[in-house]
């Protein structure tokens, strides 16, 4: 019986990686709104971006999934009601896939010349839907994601809370993960307040319920001391 081929020098199989430390980008400024469906998320990534475009800065508005050509080949795929049932691994790499594209395609490098990048989702909504949602290992989600995106963090998540039935009651027609039952997505919700309080330094939590002036307000005064590392057009 023929011997096993010895491990080759410097393989990592079977060899469990460190844990990576959280990386914030010291140039640019990468701001994420995060939440629930209907909460707001767009609305207010809008208005801060044109607010800090008519005060100079070179801003780009993103989202996730789907702002890349291949992101939008993915974003078909998981929100489609059309491709009908996924396994929840598929889902979760699929959404990664999405990311590790966003990141480095889009995201660092505005964010190496000096751009605000604010972005609708990243990774905290696929530990919210997919780990807590899909009630998936969210240590393991975790892992996928950060290595996706080379564990680049934003300076600031701002989660827009609002109880998923009043946000699910503003759609008519749903998508896949829309479509999901109230108890998935007041798992969801449940999950981007345990993150945010787990990290107060880079989250601001604000009622979604809220006059959309006043958030505006409060998303303004909590970029504020951030945009000294952003560069002006």
């Amino acid at each position: 019986m023929a011997e096993a081929a010895p491990a080759r020098a410097g393989s990592v199989l079977r060899v469990p990686l460190p844990p990576s430390l959280p990386a914030y980008a010291d140039r640019g400024v990468l701001v994420c709104f995060e939440g629930g469906e209907g909460s707001g998320k767009s609305t207010q990534s809008r208005r801060l971006g044109a607010w800090l475009e008519a005060d100079g800065f070179d801003v780009v508005l993103t989202y996730e999934p789907g702002d890349t050509p291949v992101g939008k080949e993915v974003r078909r795929i998981v929100l489609s009601p059309e491709t009908g049932e996924l396994d929840d691994r598929t889902e979760a790499l699929l959404y990664a896939a999405d990311k590790a594209e966003h990141v480095a395609t889009l995201v660092r490098p505005a964010l190496e010349r000096g751009a605000v990048v604010v972005t609708d989702r990243y990774v905290d909504s696929t530990l919210a839907y997919q780990g807590a949602g899909r009630t998936l290992d969210v240590a393991e989600v975790e892992a996928v994601a950060r290595w996706a995106t080379g564990d680049l963090r934003p300076h600031l998540t701002v989660v827009l809370d609002l109880e998923p039935a009043t946000g699910l009651a503003r759609f008519e027609g749903r998508d896949r993960i829309e479509g999901e039952s109230l108890a998935f997505h007041q798992r969801v919700r449940q999950a981007f307040l345990v993150m945010a309080a787990a990290d107060p330094d880079h989250y601001l939590v604000l009622d979604a319920r809220a006059d959309v002036d006043a958030i505006e307000a409060a998303v303004r005064a909590a970029v504020l001391p951030h945009l000294g590392q952003a560069a002006r057009t």
